[in-house]
């Protein structure tokens, strides 16, 4: 029997309204709040039930009797025959997609013994015919794209039927082989195009010549295996091959750049290496203190959120938990970052190129679907930035972090042979199907519909009884290894672990969400909350029983064999069998061509660019600081970051939000790994991408350079810094692209070296373009830097609000005429000046002086100077202390700038710091030699006043207007 259950809202009807709003947001139109007059959700059940059990299921599991009102109504073959087929539109997911709302209904119902087969869940709108007509395709956006995305949900018109409760029909076994050792050049790139391959026409090449070799064509499921394993996803090729740059050869990008500058870091420190593992493990691993290393993983998710921003997201964070997870014996979560960039929210709906999402689509989605994943878990979710782009328009960019604590016995692991290969968590469905290859190719018109099932949706209650039960095994010795099942599923988690030893694998013996998957979908699937163990046989039967008593699915699909060799099976029959040194060793080397010459600063363009710098004539400086204050990019934040939990596992000592009523940004998070330690960690990140289209080597000096300003700001002590990468490029395939990769990672490689802070772990995301006919969108480079920095005693610990009147105010840093790529230019619509330039002498001694000031109590509130430069920065300690300031100062350059210059720079290494009178000759001391300028005193009257260079008031403000200015764009 099928039944549908409807439960509607008893009052208000947010759903609704959330739906109207959308489409008059999206479509401009006039009348779309009325198309809607009331929505509904419900579950469709598949089983033995009866009117009464039904009815119980409402009562007990399904409806909320306070706010909700439930019905329930048998389907029959053809439907059901109440109401007009054009009067409600039901919004279902496809089959395959990944139901966890379903899901746990299922579960509960079994709890409650009630004979309940399967379950979907669905929305549904009830609509005013009239004013539906009329209105659908306003705007040039359909009323169906705001109700449903189409990569991942269908729309029914009218009543349901039991067809749409199918999810998979019977799956009979045929061994797939693929004809391709008789092709020539162009047959084999039309392969790899048409099965999503992404794979170059020398790797084909190479694949056809390896089964030349064996004098038979591959299987389906062995292609699939390359392709997943050599993708740029996995394997990063592009920054691991060889690279021709105007003469100079790197052989390995990488190895010759940011890990090169962390083994020679690890090497000046000898005994006091305090590194554990790095680039090796899923994540990056340091020391923390005797009983624990403390690891730090950044990943990117960005095509699949470009598509659909909920799952995309979802799974981007739940995907990097897993990485501490997969990290030695297994690193429990403690805290989780994000940085977002998007399109500009007020993109104009008819300008959307086609199978692009509207900017504020993507961004409610992005947002909840890292909010819904880091709360169900348990997680605090503590730091992060959000970047606002035109060219972000059709390509977001999702960056997800999470740092975890692990005890120092537990840090190694090492499968062995006879372990046996044991899945552990989320059964394996069709979702997430050619993810690490979709990842790793531009996006086009087509994506939504040709990679729609790359998406996957994550279920965080799965992953947090998965993680709950990994510990508890960790700590009774269960397994010898463990890894995630991240990009390629099963193949690159068994792959990888298997990599010097050989596997046996029966695909048959997964437990699978529903029938009807072949072998090669079960094998390459990405779908989520799985991990792979080794276990010794003999332990096998206690982790059974662990995973059973908390409800967590374990099953043995395998054994690590000492036989170089992958071999797949299923029901007995091979269906794979690959030489592990031709997967993972058998990839032509990637050489690419690049110019750094038409990617970074020539000596040319600087004289140009210094010969743009116009004497900019007096204007509203006061206007400008609003200005600024109100652009996307330096807003308040806080409408993303109250959604997400900062308190739960009770360690954060820091927040995001800071000052009297927790209102102002926040430098950098601080936690405490361990409850009852007063050590710390201070998180922070840096990120600027215009700068990279003016110099992508400044850009990328100035983005670890404001990574490693925020976490010292807050008390970080600089010489345990460790920092990650992340890369979000266009097509290397252009030299002029990669150059300019080549010259980011270069500055990585300097900066690194001289602050003496290794690089721990990095991650790459290439391809980021969309193509649509003749429109070409290309992201501008964009460098995340994130740093982990260790704080001895939390309680040392400052932040960015003004603390008291009477207090003096310093400059720390000098202040450069460097407008290139600065929000004054922004504001102002202009283009001149030079980013700025990271001194390398003079910043590791600002950083040393600036800690040690913090850890003698000299300082009562610190803020980088960063987005706005000075002016925005005293604006921001301002109103996030209630304290007023007076800036007094006179220049302190060698060359006098013009005020504009000396307010909105936004010259790296530079902080304003409030000092007691009691500590200023200390403090003085500690700078010697060093730029520190007083400019300034603190006050109890609520305003801010900046004295210009001829002593008058140039900048005049009150407080409240400045908060009200600065939170007032994204109150959404």
């Amino acid at each position: 029997m099928l039944w549908e259950v409807e439960i509607q809202p008893l009052g208000q009807d947010p759903e609704r309204k959330r739906v109207c709003q959308e489409y008059v947001l999206y479509t401009q139109a006039q009348q779309g709040a009325d198309i809607v007059t009331r929505s509904a959700k419900g579950f469709l059940l598949e089983g033995n039930l009866h009117k009464k059990q039904v009815e119980q299921l409402m009562a007990e599991l399904l409806v909320d009797r306070l706010t909700e009102v439930g019905r329930a109504e048998q389907i029959g073959e053809n439907g059901q025959r109440n109401g007009s087929t054009g009067e409600r539109l039901t919004v279902l997911l496809k089959p395959g997609v990944m139901d966890p709302a379903a899901m746990s209904v299922l579960d509960a119902a079994h709890d409650l013994e009630f004979p309940v087969e399967s379950v979907r869940t669905f929305r549904r709108y009830y609509i005013d015919p009239k004013r539906y007509a009329s209105q659908n395709g306003a705007g040039g956006v359909s009323f169906y794209k705001v109700l449903a995305n189409d990569a991942i949900e269908q729309i029914v018109v009218g009543p349901l039927a039991a067809e749409h409760l199918t999810l998979g029909e019977v799956y009979f076994f045929q061994r797939v082989t693929i004809p391709l050792i008789d092709l020539d050049d162009a047959g084999l790139m039309r392969l790899s195009r048409q099965a999503q391959l992404s794979l170059s026409l020398a790797e084909m090449l190479a694949i056809q010549t390896h089964f030349r070799s064996l004098g038979r064509e591959p299987t389906d499921v062995e292609l699939e295996t390359l392709a997943q394993t050599w993708s740029e996803h996995c394997s990063h090729k592009t920054l691991k091959g060889e690279i021709d740059c105007d003469g100079r050869r790197f052989h390995n990008l990488l190895k010759e750049t940011i890990f090169g500058a962390t083994q020679e870091i690890r090497r000046r420190l000898g005994r006091d290496d305090w590194c554990v593992s790095v680039f090796e493990d899923n994540a990056g691993v340091v020391r923390f203190d005797d009983r624990y290393h403390v690891c730090f993983k950044v990943e990117t998710h960005n095509h699949p959120s470009a598509i659909e921003p909920y799952g995309g997201a979802n799974t981007g964070l739940g995907g990097v938990i897993r990485d501490p997870l997969g990290t030695g014996l297994g690193a429990k979560p403690i805290c989780n970052t994000d940085v977002f960039c998007f399109g500009l929210p007020d993109t104009a709906p008819e300008s959307l190129p086609p199978g692009v999402l509207h900017p504020v689509r993507v961004i409610r989605g992005v947002v909840a679907g890292v909010r819904d994943y880091g709360n169900r878990m348990g997680i605090p979710t503590v730091n992060g930035a959000v970047c606002f782009d035109d060219r972000y328009l059709a390509n977001p960019l999702v960056f997800c972090g999470t740092v975890g604590l692990i005890p120092v016995e537990h840090s190694n692991k090492r499968p062995l042979p006879g372990d046996l290969i044991v899945a552990v968590g989320g059964r394996t469905g069709r979702d997430g199907i050619h993810g690490a290859t979709f990842s790793s190719i531009e996006l086009t018109a087509e994506s939504e519909k040709v990679s729609g099932g790359a998406v996957q949706i994550g279920n965080a209650i799965t992953e947090k009884k998965l993680l709950d039960v990994l510990l508890q095994a960790r700590d009774r010795g269960q397994f010898h290894a463990i890894t995630d099942c991240g990009a390629g599923g099963f193949s690159s988690a068994i792959g990888e672990m298997a990599e010097k030893l050989g596997a046996t694998v029966h695909l048959d013996q997964a437990p699978l969400k529903y029938q009807g998957l072949s072998y090669t979908e079960i094998w390459i699937s990405e779908a989520q909350e799985r991990m792979i163990l080794a276990v010794p046989p003999e332990n096998w039967p206690a982790l059974q029983r662990l995973c059973a008593s908390e409800d967590v699915e374990a099953t043995a699909i395998g054994r690590f064999e000492a036989t170089s060799r992958l071999r797949l099976y299923y029901k007995e029959n091979q269906v794979a069998d690959l030489d592990m040194d031709f997967l993972h060793n058998g990839r032509p080397p990637v050489v690419r061509r690049a110019t750094c010459r038409a990617a970074g600063m020539s000596p040319s363009r600087e004289r140009e660019l210094g010969r743009l710098t116009p004497s900019v004539p007096a204007r509203d400086l006061t206007d400008t600081l609003f200005k600024i204050l109100t652009s996307y990019n330096v807003c308040s934040k806080e409408w993303i970051i109250r959604q997400y939990d900062h308190e739960v596992q009770g360690g954060t000592v820091i927040k995001p939000l800071v000052g009297v009523r927790h209102e102002g940004p926040g430098d950098a998070a601080v936690i405490m790994p361990v409850l009852g330690s007063w050590t710390g960690l201070a998180v922070g990140c840096g990120l600027n991408p215009r700068y990279g289209i003016l110099d992508p080597y400044r850009m990328a000096t100035a983005a670890v350079d404001e990574a490693v300003r925020n976490v010292v700001a807050v008390g970080a002590d600089p010489a345990r810094i460790a920092l990650l990468d992340n890369f979000c490029w266009g097509n290397t395939d252009r030299p002029e692209v990669l150059g300019s990769l080549v010259r980011a990672a270069e500055a990585c490689r300097d900066v690194a070296l001289a602050y003496g802070m290794p690089f721990i772990s990095g991650k790459d995301s290439l391809n980021n373009e969309f193509r649509a006919g003749e429109l070409h969108i290309t992201i501008p480079p964009t460098l995340l830097i994130s740093a982990l920095g260790r704080i001895e005693d939390v309680r040392r610990c400052i932040t960015m609000d003004l603390k008291e009147p009477g207090n003096l105010l310093f400059l720390i840093g000098s202040t450069k005429d460097e407008m290139g790529g600065s929000h004054y230019n922004l504001v102002n619509r202009l283009e001149h000046g030079l980013p700025p330039e990271v001194d390398l002498n003079l910043a590791p001694a600002i950083f040393i002086k600036l800690h040690e000031a913090i850890e003698r109590g000299l300082v009562r509130s610190c803020h980088d100077l960063s987005e706005g430069g000075l002016a925005v920065a005293a604006a921001e300690m301002a109103f996030a202390g209630n304290i007023g300031a007076d800036l007094t100062y006179a220049p302190r350059t060698p060359a006098p700038m013009t005020d504009d210059i000396e307010l909105f720079s936004e010259s790296t290494t530079r902080f304003l710091v409030e000092v007691a009178p009691a500590q200023v000759h200390s403090l003085k001391e500690c700078f010697v030699n060093l730029p520190l300028a007083e400019i300034g005193k603190t006050c109890s009257e609520p305003r801010l006043r900046i004295a210009g260079t001829a002593g008058e008031w140039i900048v005049t403000a009150k407080l409240g207007e400045l908060k009200e200015a600065w939170q007032k764009t994204l109150r959404w």
